[in-house]
């Protein structure tokens, strides 16, 4: 039997809700406490591939999510200067046969309110709003628990009480994002995909938001000085419309009719500890926040909180129990930034390894470009 009898989660986002649940059934009774006074989740557009959904299909959410998703045919990467395709990775029906989950697009809300009313209905889950929490006591005073689950996000207040975590630092990259509905899309956005344009030091990914009837676009370019911190910001359209400058023109087009977008600088942390080994243990954004180009940073949240709660059942100790989860974890996400390093320099390659880039993708098919992803889509959480 477990050590740990409950647990109270600092951070009511996609990391705490979905942790609040795993705990739940595993029989840990969890409070969650929010600094909010109402949630509302930040951001338009989030993808969720087959290594997150599965975990979600566990805690009998998937049909309240298929509901308020879509799910693409196929992962496209097309010129940013021509609009041709490059490669495709196909997705829909082929997703839920080869990975055994499907690759669905939603609202970041949608799915927050789908992990809301789960975590209300949840009998061993209690949810308070509205109460800051800057460190472990606090959270231990407000909630008495066995462990405190820091949930908190890239600028984490808890993070200072784990011996050896990092801050998050700016990565180089700034984001957009801006919505374009159905009606007024242009016809190179592809509502069966999910489209990621690529150029010069920048790229864009477009997919359709079945509830907004829109979709959701993120422009995502280098530059060198950090913008101030924060999530949802007007930023200087000018530098967007700059960092594009050479695309196609009816890309142009589309960046300078964008209504109210929004920037955002990416950060990043460090990998440094995420957990004191007794009662403190950071997860999602708050230990290992990453840029978005592999698109797992969701899904890397979600895996934490289902192995965090698959560890801590079994009757090993919390120390253990920690030390195994953070080795375990640390061992996936190293994996993952790779990939996404990887693919930061591919897709912003420019000159002859951007030629080379176009080359090797062309002789790619789709099936072996599958394939490619089988060790992020097909991974399962250790029992």
């Amino acid at each position: 039997m477990s050590s740990v009898k409950s647990a109270c989660i600092v951070g009511a986002g996609i990391a705490g809700l979905t942790a609040a649940l795993a705990l739940a059934r595993k029989g840990i009774a969890v409070h969650v406490l929010e600094q909010a006074p109402v949630l509302e989740e930040v951001g338009a557009g989030l993808q969720l591939s087959p290594n997150a959904s599965r975990i979600l299909a566990g805690l009998g959410l998937l049909d309240a999510l298929a509901a308020r998703w879509s799910e693409p045919e196929r992962i496209l990467l097309s010129s940013g200067h021509a609009l041709a395709p490059l490669a495709a990775v196909p997705a829909g029906v082929f997703a839920r046969k080869r990975w055994r989950a499907p690759y669905g697009v939603l609202h970041r809300a949608a799915l927050q309110a789908v992990l809301l009313d789960a975590v209300r209905r949840e009998s061993l889950c209690t949810l308070t709003t509205g109460r800051r929490i800057g460190s472990t006591e606090e959270a231990l005073a407000a909630a008495p628990a066995d462990l405190v689950i820091a949930a908190d996000g890239v600028w984490s207040r808890l993070r200072k009480d784990v011996p050896g975590a990092l801050p998050a630092h700016y990565s180089g990259t700034v984001a957009w994002r801006f919505l374009v509905p159905y009606g007024a899309a242009p016809p190179f956005l592809d509502p069966c995909a999910v489209t990621a344009f690529l150029g010069p030091q920048a790229h864009l990914v477009a997919y359709p938001l079945v509830e907004a009837q829109a979709f959701n676009i993120v422009a995502l370019h280098a530059q060198r000085e950090a913008p101030a911190a924060g999530w949802s910001r007007t930023g200087d359209a000018a530098r967007l419309l700059d960092a594009f400058s050479s695309w196609h023109a009816d890309i142009r087009r589309l960046l300078a009719e964008a209504r109210d977008p929004l920037m955002w600088p990416l950060f990043e942390c460090p990998d440094g500890a995420w957990t004191d080994g007794r009662r403190t243990v950071l997860i999602g954004d708050a230990a290992h926040a990453m840029t978005p180009f592999a698109a797992q940073g969701a899904a890397m949240a979600i895996e934490d909180a289902a192995l965090l709660a698959n560890t801590l059942a079994h009757p090993s100790g919390t120390a253990e129990a920690l030390r195994q989860f953070e080795a375990t974890r640390r061992e996936r996400v190293a994996r993952v930034r790779r990939r996404g390093t990887f693919n930061r320099f591919a897709y912003h390659a420019r000159g002859p390894i951007a030629l080379g880039r176009n080359l090797v993708l062309s002789l790619r098919g789709p099936e072996s470009l599958a394939g490619d992803l089988d060790w992020l889509y097909g991974y399962r959480i250790p029992d």
